[in-house]
C-alpha cells in the first residue's frame, strides 16, 4: 500500500530511525514532513525538551524551531519581490541603498595584511548578494577574521558600516563565500522598502503564505523547542526563554528566524507550485526559476566552498543550493533547498515531486556531511514506491 507514492511498509524504517536518535539521547525529539503527489506524511517522535515543561510536550508540525540558515531562501524570495516591482534590479549596483559598500577595496592577497589592497573591479550587485559572490563571507582565520572578531550583531547600520570599512577578500563575482551576503540582503531590503527587514519579510512573504509562526522572535514559548549543545548531550545551548524570546537588535537574513514545519511547508509548496499559494501568486514563475537554478560557473566552483570538492555535485541558486547530479540514494539533480545550524533542513525535489522537511534542535546538527543525514535521506528515498 502506498501513501503519496511512498511504501507504508518502508516508511516504518523512517520512524525507526527517528526513534533511534531520540532513544539514544541525541535529541529529545524530531519531526519529518514529506509532501508528495498532493499528500502529506508526518513522522514526529519525542518531545520539545529533555527536562522541564517541554519534556511533556510532544514534537509536532507546529513545534517552533530555530531554522537558522533556512532563513536565507526566505530573504532571497523577499528580495525577488522587490525585483518584480522594479524597486531593485539584479544587475544594478547596490551603492544607492548601501553606500557603505561603494568603492570597495579588495585584499591583494586574501591572506595578506588589511593595508595591502587594490580597487574593486566593479560595484557589488544584488545578483552578487543572492549568489553569495559579493567578495566576502564566513572566514575562520586570517586578517579579515581577526578584524571581524567580536563584531557580533550591532544595529544594521552600524554592522554594515563595519563590513564596509574592511576590504573584500576577493573581487565581486569571483567566488562563492558563505553567510555575509544574506545578512547584507536583509539590510538592503530594509533600506529599499523603508521598513525593518522583518516588517518587509512579513508583508511580502510570510503573511501572504500564512506563515504565522515564522519571525525573528518567539511569541508562543510553550511550543518552542529547546536547543542543545552539539557535543554534550543534554546540555542546553539555548532555552525557550533565551535569545529568541525577545526581538533582536539585528534581524539577520543569514539565519535569524524561527519557524515550524507547517510554515516551511507553505513556503516550499509555493515554490513547487511556481510561486502560487492557495490560488494567490506570491512570486512569479520566472522568479522561482531564477531562485532554483544553479548560477555558479565552473570557474567559481573550482575556487569556492568549504572543501575542495564542495561543489562537485552542487551549485547555488538565489539563497539556496541546487543539486547538479544525483550521487547517492537521495536527492535528484535539480533538488533545491538548504539546512540550518540546529538540525533543520528543507529540500524540494522536482523530479520526484517531493518536499522533505526535517526539524530538530541541536547545534551543528544541520551539517549535511554528518552520517545521520546520509541515513535520513537514504531512508526517505528508499521508501518511494512508484
Amino acid at each position: 500500500m502506498t501513501v503519496g507514492g511512498f511504501s507504508e511498509k518502508r516508511l516504518v524504517r523512517l520512524r525507526d530511525r527517528l526513534e533511534r536518535h531520540v532513544d539514544s539521547g541525541f535529541v529529545p525529539g524530531m519531526t519529518v514532513v514529506l509532501a508528495r503527489h498532493g499528500e502529506v506524511h508526518v513522522e514526529a517522535t519525542g518531545h520539545l525538551a529533555f527536562e522541564g515543561a517541554g519534556s511533556a510536550t510532544p514534537m509536532a508540525t507546529d513545534t517552533i524551531c530555530r531554522i537558522a540558515s533556512m532563513t536565507k531562501p526566505l530573504a532571497a524570495a523577499c528580495a525577488m519581490t522587490l525585483v518584480e516591482d522594479c524597486t531593485l534590479r539584479l544587475d544594478d549596483p547596490v551603492d544607492d541603498f548601501l553606500p557603505e559598500l561603494a568603492g570597495m577595496r579588495v585584499l591583494a592577497d586574501p591572506a595578506g595584511p588589511l593595508t595591502d589592497t587594490v580597487p574593486a573591479k566593479r560595484p557589488i550587485t544584488l545578483r552578487d548578494l543572492l549568489t553569495f559572490t559579493l567578495g566576502t563571507g564566513m572566514i575562520f582565520e586570517g586578517p579579515i577574521a581577526e578584524a571581524l572578531d567580536g563584531v557580533g550583531a550591532p544595529p544594521p547600520d552600524e554592522w554594515l558600516a563595519r563590513i564596509g570599512a574592511i576590504p573584500l577578500v576577493h573581487q565581486p563575482g569571483e567566488r562563492w563565500m558563505y553567510e555575509t551576503a544574506a545578512d547584507v540582503t536583509g539590510v538592503l531590503i530594509a533600506r529599499a522598502t523603508g521598513k525593518s527587514f522583518g516588517e518587509a519579510l512579513h508583508e511580502r512573504i510570510l503573511d501572504p503564505l500564512g506563515m504565522t509562526d515564522t519571525a525573528f522572535c518567539v511569541r508562543t514559548l510553550d511550543r518552542f523547542a529547546t536547543a542543545y549543545h552539539h557535543d554534550r548531550n543534554g546540555v542546553v545551548e539555548d532555552a525557550p526563554d533565551g535569545r529568541f524570546s525577545r526581538p533582536p537588535v539585528f534581524e539577520a537574513g543569514g539565519g535569524g528566524l524561527v519557524s515550524t514545519a507547517d510554515d516551511v511547508l507553505a513556503f516550499a509548496s509555493a515554490l513547487s507550485a511556481g510561486g502560487i499559494h492557495r490560488g494567490e501568486r506570491i512570486l512569479s514563475r520566472p522568479s522561482v526559476t531564477l531562485m532554483t537554478t544553479d548560477h555558479l560557473t565552473a570557474a567559481q566552483k573550482a575556487v569556492s566552498g568549504f572543501t575542495p570538492d564542495y561543489f562537485d555535485a552542487m551549485g547555488w541558486g538565489f539563497g539556496m543550493s541546487v543539486r547538479t547530479r544525483r550521487t547517492h540514494l537521495g536527492p535528484s539533480a535539480g533538488t533545491y533547498g538548504w539546512p540550518g545550524f540546529y538540525g533543520t533542513a528543507w529540500y524540494n525535489d522536482p523530479a520526484e515531486d517531493l518536499t522533505a522537511i526535517v526539524m530538530m534542535q541541536k547545534a551543528h546538527a544541520g551539517d549535511q556531511t554528518l552520517p545521520l543525514w546520509n541515513d535520513l535521506w537514504t531512508t526517505i528515498y528508499q521508501a518511494i514506491d512508484d
